[in-house]
């Protein structure tokens, strides 16, 4: 061996440690991604097909499965295509418009594949890869633009490398959906299938010129092969009367420069190439998982805060005591603390959600001293109409609910800012982020409608209360 084929035998063997390196490093991220979803029934609903692609992806990984997915129009010999490299017929193929309705796929053994080149000759080559999958589609053509889209999407987001199939020029609708595939991200060939129909001539004016027109700024000219699929051949039959009749019949297929070129490219970089598109599409199904996880869990906890503001209102609205008021407030406010610490999964003890009320209280200034103003001054208010109430045969109860709603509702609106402030801490994974407490308190606060939030808080109050049928103040 001289010195070049060792130098590139290095090479060789530094590009598969380190695709082995990727291949590794990509399922110990999926491991931990599966690992740690951290969902609940309820998060869990609707997301099935989403978590089983997660599980499918880290099947793929332990595999080392390459998926290849081939895309065109209807009659282009997607399917036929598929059928020459598996060297049987799998995929059903017909005159009948679109026979592909639905995705398919099928295992391609190519381990110790027989590849016949000018370069080659009938040589054995071996592959690093041996599991690949074969996925046909749906003629583009047979669906809308965004079914089309959405489609492509989907496998394209799981494959490893795509083919494009045409037979001849390329149209509008096979350059929009090259484009679309494009931006996959993800190797793909362009198939110019069915070259058997046209003379070697108009063949290479065909190639050329999708090559140089077409396709030039998506495709290299590397990344286009031809082939024929199901190439038909004229032969001479002789009638029983004796006339030469031709007949078209089947012949072998011609993809071996197409084989070679895909499993060229599994050699090369098909490790790689299933680790990267593992993270990237792990990548994407995590962040929708994180969003639903989010969304739910901020529906929850609006119905946390709102049960948390409706029972502070409800229990001022029933207490005439000022020190009550203030002390039953603050409870409902920790005990809601600690209930949004528990939905979004953080540790907290009782005296950690008192210090979080107290930098949310500093943080939300004005409105604490509202609330204060008005505890101190509707809430003696309040007892001394409660008090008279005997004495004036009821005369100063509607008084006294009015006053008691009022108090309720400023108590309530600053509770609900309490809520959307911890809910917001808690959502950051109990961080105030870049900004200072004061800042996010300040910045939720200026988002909030107060006025609607008070008007929902008395209208529910006075639900609650059914002032019809209240004769007496509630009295502690």
């Amino acid at each position: 061996m001289n010195l070049d084929d060792e130098l590139n035998n290095t090479i060789l063997n530094f590009t598969d440690i380190q695709a082995e390196l990727n291949l590794r490093d990509a399922q110990e991220v999926m491991r931990e991604i599966i690992g740690h979803l951290d969902l609940t029934p309820e998060e869990r609903a609707g997301l099935e097909t989403e978590i089983h692609g997660l599980e499918t992806m880290m099947d793929k990984l332990e595999q080392t499965r390459i998926q290849i997915a081939v895309f065109g129009m209807v009659g282009r010999g997607k399917s036929s295509i598929l059928n020459a490299l598996l060297g049987q017929k799998i995929f059903e193929t017909g005159p009948i418009h679109g026979v592909t309705q639905a995705t398919q796929a099928q295992s391609w053994q190519v381990s110790d594949t027989p590849i016949q080149t000018s370069d080659l000759g009938n040589d054995v080559v071996s592959y690093r890869i041996s599991q690949v999958e074969l996925i046909d589609t749906p003629g583009i053509d047979e669906v809308d633009g965004k079914t089309r889209e959405k489609i492509a999407h989907q496998v394209a987001q799981r494959a490893d490398l795509l083919l494009f199939v045409i037979a001849g020029d390329i149209t509008q609708v096979e350059y929009e959906a090259l484009s679309q595939l494009r931006e996959a991200g993800k190797p793909m060939l362009l198939v110019f299938n069915k070259v058997d129909q046209y003379p070697e001539a108009d063949r290479m004016a065909i190639y050329h010129k999708i090559r140089d027109d077409r396709v030039k700024e998506l495709l290299s000219p590397d990344e286009i092969v031809m082939a024929a699929a199901s190439p038909l051949i004229a032969t001479a039959v002789r009638r029983p009367d004796g006339s030469i009749q031709p007949q078209l019949t089947r012949s072998e297929p011609q993809v071996e420069n197409l084989k070679l070129k895909i499993l060229e490219i599994l050699d090369r970089e098909g490790k790689s190439l299933v680790a990267l598109n593992t993270m990237l599409y792990a990548g994407d199904i995590n962040e929708q998982l994180v969003q639903r996880k989010m969304e739910i869990r901020e529906q929850s906890a609006n119905r946390v805060i709102w049960n948390g503001v409706m029972t502070k209102a409800v229990a001022i609205a029933l207490n005439p005591m000022t020190v009550i008021d203030l002390v039953s407030g603050g409870i409902i406010d920790i005990s809601m603390i600690l209930t949004l610490s528990k939905l979004y999964g953080i540790s907290m003890t009782q005296q950690g959600a008192i210090d979080l009320l107290q930098k949310i209280a500093i943080g939300m200034g004005g409105i604490t001293a509202s609330e204060l103003v008005a505890n101190l001054g509707l809430s003696s208010l309040k007892g001394l109409l409660g008090v008279t109430a005997p004495m004036t045969g009821g005369a100063t109860l509607i008084p006294y609910m009015s006053v008691a709603i009022t108090q309720a509702g400023v108590a309530g609106v600053s509770s609900y800012g309490i809520g959307q402030v911890t809910k917001t801490y808690l959502a950051n994974g109990a961080s105030w982020g870049d900004d200072a407490p004061k800042a996010v308190v300040k910045r939720i606060l200026a988002s909030l409608d107060e006025t609607s939030i008070l008007n929902r808080i008395k209208a529910e109050l006075q639900a609650k209360l059914d002032l019809t049928r209240h004769s007496t103040p509630q009295k502690e």
